[in-house]
């Protein structure tokens, strides 16, 4: 075994804390697991708090079957003023006089559903994006911040949660609720928000309540996770939501990485228990499904009740082609 690999393989969900960046969460993890390869699966920045899935080992190698997942935030928008950063974080750039209406609950409400729907999105200067090589962070911080192109996003939801009067009644707060499409930075629609209605406007608070298929329920603090070590794995088949197979009759192909057969009847769909909302990979789980493999699709391989490769099904060859194995299978929970 290499220097820092500690032979595990597994997915935890971690409540990131305020203050902390994701990379911080990721080296607080290499030490509670005295595992070197270790991944988040989806930036958080200090400022933000919830859901943050951390892969451990060779399970690291599932984030690119988790990254593009949607995701669901509580973000709460202060108007009266705009940041360099679009959050609270960051040095004002602009202010502005809230209106009147702003303080209207119902004004705010048909607003906030009136976001709902695709738009171009310019993210903000201070975000991770790359600009010839260097981090747009990394330029924004040194003088050099650049106007990013703007993307195509989609607000898929939005819900006001409440409006609330700022401290000794200056400014005013929005708390909304936003379910949006994969790359959408909430801090740049506060911003746009803002911009659109006359009033500048940043974020003050922000929490990731769903990533894909995991949600706060399903994350652990730090401190917790210390305490519960392998107990806190969740499981990557309900995870990536893909329909999976029990391969344990090919266990010696699926470690090689070699095709597979389309006998690996039936197919089931990805574990999940509704009643309790929570993931489950118990055999009383299992929910046979009743389509059979698609051109193109990814299925999981379970081997030993672990995780142990992602292949893809060719209907023109009638076999599943290897997508990623994985050296170690990855825990179940």
């Amino acid at each position: 075994m290499k220097r820092g690999d500690s032979g595990l393989s597994l997915v935890v969900a971690v409540d990131k804390p305020r203050g902390m960046s994701s990379h911080d969460v990721v080296n607080r993890v290499r030490r509670i697991f005295g595992e070197r390869r270790v991944g988040h699966t989806g930036t958080l920045d200090p400022l933000a708090t919830g859901v943050l899935p951390i892969c451990i080992g060779p399970a690291a190698k599932l984030d690119r079957f988790m990254t593009a997942h949607d995701k669901r935030y509580r973000v709460t928008i202060s108007f009266g003023f705009e940041t360099n950063t679009d959050d609270s974080e960051g040095e004002p750039t602009e202010y502005g006089i809230v209106s009147e209406d702003l303080y209207d609950s119902e004004f705010a409400r048909a607003t906030i559903e009136a976001m709902i729907g695709e738009h171009d999105q310019v993210p903000p200067a201070y975000s991770a994006i790359k600009v010839d090589g260097k981090r747009a962070y990394q330029l924004a911080r040194s003088g050099k911040a650049q106007e990013l192109e703007p993307r195509r996003i989609e607000v898929y939801d939005a819900l006001l949660v409440s409006v609330e009067e700022g401290p000794d009644e200056v400014g005013v707060f929005w708390t909304v609720d936003f379910s949006v499409s994969k790359g959408t930075y909430i801090r740049a629609l506060a911003r746009d928000l803002g911009r659109s209605l006359g009033c500048p406007a940043h974020v003050s608070a922000l929490q990731r309540i769903q990533a894909g298929n995991v949600k706060l329920d399903d994350c652990v603090s730090l401190e917790t996770l210390e305490t519960l070590g392998l107990d806190a794995a969740i499981d990557p088949v309900a995870i990536v939501g893909l329909r999976f197979a029990f391969a344990d009759d090919y266990e010696r192909l699926v470690e090689n990485g070699s095709t597979l057969p389309n006998t690996l009847n039936p197919l089931y769909e990805a574990p999940y228990s509704a009643a309790e909302d929570k993931y489950c990979a118990c055999t009383g789980s299992l929910v046979v499904s009743n389509e059979e493999p698609h051109d193109g699709e990814l299925v999981c391989m379970v081997v030993g009740n672990r995780l142990k490769a992602i292949y893809m099904y060719s209907s023109d060859r009638g076999l599943y082609k290897p997508e990623c194995v994985f050296s170690v299978g990855v825990i179940r929970g």
